[in-house]
């Protein structure tokens, strides 16, 4: 699979911007120990001990999701990573054991669909993954799903490169690395609900 270096940029950046909260509050926090009052120091450890659980479930998950590794001994299983990575949020996300039986690339797969799923609830609702027949079927419901032109187009296979910004990057990649796998991604929507299919062929 041969990637664009502009959209490896925007992996980096978004990378750096999910990390870039959970880390700031850390060093907020070891700040506040500094204090002489025994009430910040507590409070100052709650949010150190918050905040480095949240950025470790983001690197866990990324290593995973983007990266050649994350398989190894020690690594929790796919379905925890999407659970600890939406852990506090306003979606809660349903993964099947029938994925867990799928080659690890199209687990690596369904981790990025369960993101890109999410994404589409900023009012928040519920995300719903399982193995059907060789693919993944994700399911995106809520108040609001939220389906731009621009995300569209970027899950198309023949999307431009030089058009995919900051916030479609995520859904670019997906569509791409399912096609690494000689797979397919398709959309269907209404109001309260968006299914993302990825079938082989």
């Amino acid at each position: 699979m041969q990637v664009e270096f502009r959209i490896l940029e925007l992996l980096a950046s978004r990378l750096c911007h999910e990390l870039i909260s959970p880390v700031g509050a850390i060093n907020n926090g070891v700040e506040l120990m500094g204090e002489d009052d025994p009430e910040f120091a507590k409070q100052a450890a709650a949010l150190i001990a918050q905040s480095a659980k949240k950025a470790g479930a983001r690197l866990q998950f990324y290593r995973f999701a983007y990266g050649a590794g994350g398989t190894g001994a020690g690594t929790p299983p796919p379905k925890e990573l999407v659970a600890a990575l939406l852990d506090g949020g306003k979606v809660t996300c349903d993964w099947t054991a029938s994925l867990d039986a799928l080659p690890v690339e199209w687990q690596k797969l369904a981790c990025n669909l369960a993101l890109l799923a999410a994404e589409m609830l900023p009012r928040g609702g519920k995300v719903s993954l399982a193995a059907v027949g060789k693919g993944i079927e994700a399911v995106a419901s809520g108040e609001a799903v939220n389906l731009t032109g621009e995300l569209k187009a970027a899950l198309g296979p023949h999307s431009d490169p030089a058009a995919i910004g900051a916030r479609t990057v995520h859904g670019y990649f997906t569509a791409c690395y399912a096609r690494h796998l000689g797979a397919k991604l398709t959309l269907a929507e209404s109001d309260q609900r968006a299914t993302f299919t990825i079938a082989p062929g």
